[in-house]
């Protein structure tokens, strides 16, 4: 990743969720933070600000702690909120909180306990931030809308797509013409459009452990890539295009792609 962020000469990261594993951060002490993070990301190029967001094995410690200032006073990159707005000029992205969104962690918890303070009650949570989500998209005028949340919509791997985000938000995705929708979740690297909507949904969540062979049907006209392995993604947007480029986690191109604001040219580079 270091050696690619030089080479692109970066502007910013992007961390699609599950920022510590198993069970989020204990506390804004929990060493976790420096073993998985500062100690971690050390290369010159990653010293930039790193816009995360929380997935449900965050939601399974102390969110505030993620949450919290004193993080980012141990380390100024970090940046970390429930939902917000990057505003890159010609592209926002839009940051949802879609653990929320999943009915089972609330009914079906199993032997896990999440942390649910400042969430309950859970309807009129997800009900607010599909309207603030809904509004700041309309409201856009940036040439390019990119939603990054961490559960899957549409994904071939392992946790499969997620229903309660299809039914709730690609609604709001499709209304406001937003171009790609950014997840982690399912551990592997993935591209899929959609062909009733044009939106590319698109995984990285290669960046720790992988689920070699975990892998369902998915319609191969829609399934541009699907890497079972560990690593990352990079993303350079112009006004008129967005260059997409998939690596493994020794730096190898594994898949590249071009989407053009004319919906109708995009096409492997």
């Amino acid at each position: 990743m270091g050696i690619v962020g030089e080479k692109l000469d970066i502007d910013f990261v992007i961390s699609t969720g599950d920022n510590f594993y198993e069970d989020g951060l204990k506390g804004v002490d929990d060493p976790a933070f420096y073993q998985s993070f500062i100690h971690m990301y050390t290369a010159p190029s990653l010293q930039k600000t790193w816009y995360t967001v929380l997935g449900n094995h965050d939601y399974r410690g102390d969110v505030e702690a993620q949450l919290s200032p004193i993080l980012k006073q141990k380390d100024s990159r970090w940046l970390c909120m429930r939902s917000f707005i990057l505003d890159g000029e010609i592209v926002e992205f839009f940051f949802v909180d879609t653990t929320p969104f999943v009915e089972e962690y609330f009914t079906d918890p199993g032997e896990h306990t999440y942390d649910w303070e400042g969430v309950l009650p859970r309807l009129a949570y997800v009900s607010k931030l599909l309207k603030d989500v809904d509004s700041a998209l309309a409201q856009s005028k940036a040439k390019w809308k990119m939603v990054v949340g961490h559960h899957t919509i549409n994904s071939a791997g392992h946790h499969g797509s997620t229903e309660d985000l299809k039914q709730l938000l690609v609604p709001i995705l499709e209304a406001n013409n937003v171009d790609a929708y950014i997840n982690g979740h399912d551990h592997c690297l993935q591209h899929i459009i959609d062909n009733n909507n044009g939106i590319h949904f698109i995984t990285s969540g290669g960046g720790s452990k992988a689920w070699s062979g975990d892998v369902k049907p998915w319609k191969l006209e829609e399934l541009k890539l699907y890497y079972d392995g560990q690593g990352f993604m990079s993303m350079q947007i112009t006004k008129s295009t967005a260059y997409i480029i998939f690596y493994d986690a020794f730096g190898k191109v594994l898949h590249t792609w071009s989407i053009s604001k004319d919906r109708n040219v995009a096409a492997w580079i």
